[in-house]
């Protein structure tokens, strides 16, 4: 017995190890020592990014260091070949699924090369970076990736136009992705995005979204990209999260839209880290040697011509794997009957897979129960400098969850049914996973279907259905590991817990061939009991934070403009809160938001004035009221109007841009931002449904905190997504 448990803990150590090296697969070389002449160089496209970053600032749309970036791009862009021209709008854009907004002067940088007729393909990244960090990956990597192309492309004879884009105001609602496609007449060659974005400094360059449907993006890309990366799984799942880039603008024509983006270590994501020393330049290379790719196929051979909608999956960066979504639908159908008629001959539609099931919620039960553990004794993001801890441990709770279920439930099941109880679990699963996003599909055809062929040519020769077992777990692990180790990098935030289950469906193929192992290792309890303890005690005592990865924390200073009441603010994982300040959590005057809260002097920002707003006039159409206000904000970098959850709002923006509200959550307040320096004074329209006065905030915010007896961050914060700001409000009704 005791040769046994160490047998079992040497297999289940070496399966978590495994989990934890599933993203080691994708392996990305390193940029050429000495590119040949043609070829993208990382190398020499950073040392251009250092010289349009400088000193490097954040230097968000319409500020003083965003006309310094500006101006070294221009420099820059007329090194290699470009000859760029400015655009200046005052443009507003509004999101469809949500309740605001944005507005922003801004100058897009347009250049063309080749034929200036028929079609074109778009180059499109932007050059404003958040307000809280320079922006060396975002969006640093598309700007430098787009003037390498450029300079490689440079005095080819060219069979279509190539336009590069390099907009302003994507950080504050993708402004000048829609001024290009609303006002540059540009716009109405193009047939054809790329675009390319961050959310992160390292890893692959990941092609995330699609056109839809996607089978003209999908061939292209197929066709052109040496190393691949790309899932139809991440793009469905992609299209149901609030995020959004300059795609989201562009989807609106009929173009062929590929959209790249890194999201390595996304703790120095819209934050002061986001430097050049930080851009892992693979990831750069990763990024140009793709881009570069699919442009110089789209020069040489136009747009695929194929028509539907394809799932795909690449296999650990090597190759694509792409077929018609309604076949692959209907092969896991069959897959799905072939293996609950499987299960139902071999009596395992019983306790066999009760067990499987039981594996997969257990495995979710006791990963909760660890972080719920670990959350009672460290606050905040307590895996943010070594998440692969935490993964490990929610891996080593699947494990014993999966052990625990198959001794208790069904333990002389026996691998022959225990494996068709797995299998008909799986598809299960893939067809319920593919319910809400189609393209899942694609991690649930392969291994299921090595595992039948070897079933059905295994009758009375139980070695080679065995073989194909095996084979079928290794093929799951190399297509669908490192898509899910790219996936916990996607939930930094957690829960971690919900990759137990996706984990389990890797781990128990292999567990399943150790039921005689499993059977002599009696109890399983007390040992099951022991890893997990070890495990999560290891969340326990991991560092929460690093130089690496900081904790996040912005501190702000609030003043209500009519009172004069004013309070301190926190925004991050309140760990860690600065000592000193009776913290408090409580909403935003704006917002049901809560935020860590902490009286503060009157006036300590020195009395700035209040932001205002002045009604320049008022027309009436039916039951539609149209404000035509104008916003006084001195010194502000950033305002904000917003109404109430529920408020009578349709529509707003400046003159003759105008966008309505989008739906959102009906808790959201609607909000109509703007961004820079042109906020102060700029004129706006709103457009409001019933004569009855709504009651709104103004917001104006100053970047910047040089007050004294602020809250001082522990050593290892810093701010992400916004910046240490003043912030002045004003109560008002519209």
């Amino acid at each position: 017995m005791g040769r046994s448990i160490w047998g079992l803990l040497g297999i289940v150590l070496l399966l978590i190890g495994a989990m934890a090296a599933k993203d080691r697969l994708i392996a990305l070389p390193a940029p050429p020592a000495h590119a040949a002449p043609g070829q993208f160089d990382a190398n020499r496209a950073v040392a251009r990014l250092a010289f349009i970053l400088g000193d490097q600032r954040p230097h968000p749309v319409d500020s003083a260091d965003g006309d310094a970036v500006r101006d070294r791009l221009i420099q820059a862009m007329r090194g290699v070949g470009l000859a760029p021209r400015i655009s200046d709008d005052f443009a507003c854009n509004g999101f469809a699924h949500a309740r605001s907004v944005s507005c922003a002067r801004v100058r897009n940088l347009v250049a063309e090369i080749g034929p200036t007729s028929g079609p074109a393909l778009l180059l499109a990244a932007h050059y404003d970076s958040a307000t809280a960090g320079p922006g060396a990956a975002d969006d640093g990597i598309g700007v430098a990736t787009m003037l390498e192309i450029a300079a490689n492309l440079r005095g080819r004879p060219l069979s279509r136009g190539v336009i590069f884009l390099i907009d302003e105001g994507e950080e504050a609602g993708l402004i000048g992705a829609r001024a290009f496609l609303d006002r540059d007449p540009a716009a109405a060659r193009v047939d054809a995005v790329l675009n390319m974005e961050a959310r992160g400094v390292s890893g692959p360059a990941i092609m995330f979204e699609t056109s839809r449907p996607n089978a003209a993006a999908v061939a292209l890309y197929r066709a052109a990209a040496s190393r691949p990366l790309a899932n139809s799984l991440s793009a469905d799942l992609y299209g149901l999260i609030p995020n959004s880039t300059d795609v989201n603008v562009f989807k609106a024509r009929p173009w062929t839209i590929l959209n790249f983006a890194i999201i390595g270590n996304e703790t120095r994501y819209h934050s002061p880290g986001d430097r050049v020393e930080a851009l892992d330049r693979a990831s750069l290379q990763h990024m140009g040697d793709q881009v570069q790719a699919v442009t110089e196929r789209v020069l040489e051979n136009g747009l695929p011509a194929a028509r539907g909608t394809r799932l795909y999956a690449d296999l650990a960066g090597r190759a694509l794997i792409a077929l018609p979504l309604g076949f692959g639908l209907l092969l896991l159908g069959i897959l799905l009957v072939f293996f609950a008629l499987t299960s139902w001959r071999r009596g395992a539609l019983g306790r066999p897979l009760a067990a499987v099931a039981a594996s997969l919620v257990g495995g979710a039960a006791l990963a909760w129960l660890g972080q719920f553990a670990v959350g009672l004794i460290r606050a905040g993001d307590y895996w943010r400098a070594s998440p692969v801890v935490t993964t490990s441990a929610v891996y080593a709770s699947a494990i014993v969850a999966a052990l625990l279920a198959i001794r208790a439930i069904a333990p002389k099941a026996g691998r022959h049914r225990l494996r068709a109880a797995f299998l008909l679990a799986f598809t299960i699963v893939g067809a319920a996973i593919s319910l809400i996003a189609p393209g899942g599909a694609i991690y649930f055809l392969l291994p299921p279907l090595i595992a039948a062929l070897g079933i059905a040519l295994g009758r009375g020769r139980p070695a080679i259905e065995t073989g194909a077992a095996l084979v079928a777990a290794l093929a799951l692990y190399v297509s669908f590991g490192p898509a899910l180790g790219l996936f916990e990098v996607l939930l930094t935030d957690g829960p971690f817990w919900v990759f137990a289950p996706l984990g389990a469906l890797m781990l128990l193929p292999w567990l399943i061939e150790l039921p005689q192992l499993v059977e002599r290792c009696r109890p399983l309890a007390l040992p099951g009991a022991a890893l997990l303890l070890i495990a999560w005690t290891a969340v326990a005592l991991a560092p929460a934070y690093s130089e690496d990865r900081r904790q996040r924390m912005t501190v702000a200073y609030l003043r209500d403009g009519g009172t004069g009441a004013a309070r301190w603010t926190l925004s991050g994982d309140g760990a860690r809160r600065p000592p000193g300040f009776d913290w408090r959590r409580e909403p935003l005057p704006w917002s049901p938001a809560k935020r860590w809260t902490a009286d503060a002097p009157r006036d300590a920002d020195g009395g700035a004035a209040p932001p205002t707003l002045v009604v320049l006039g008022e027309t009436r159409t039916g039951a539609e009221r149209r404000l035509r206000v104008r916003i006084q904000a001195p010194g502000a970098d950033q305002v904000g109007l917003f109404a109430p959850a529920g408020s009578p709002l349709l529509a707003a923006g400046a003159p003759g841009f105008v966008q309505r509200f989008g739906r959102g959550d009906p808790d959201d307040p609607f909000v109509l931002g703007c961004g820079g320096r042109s906020c102060d004074g700029a004129t706006f329209d709103i457009i409001l449904r019933g004569p009855a006065p709504v009651p709104a905030t103004l917001v104006a915010t100053r970047f910047g905190l040089d007050i004294p007896r602020r809250p001082t961050r522990p050593p290892l914060a810093a701010p992400q997504y916004a910046p240490d700001s003043r912030v002045l409000f004003t109560r008002l009704r519209l």
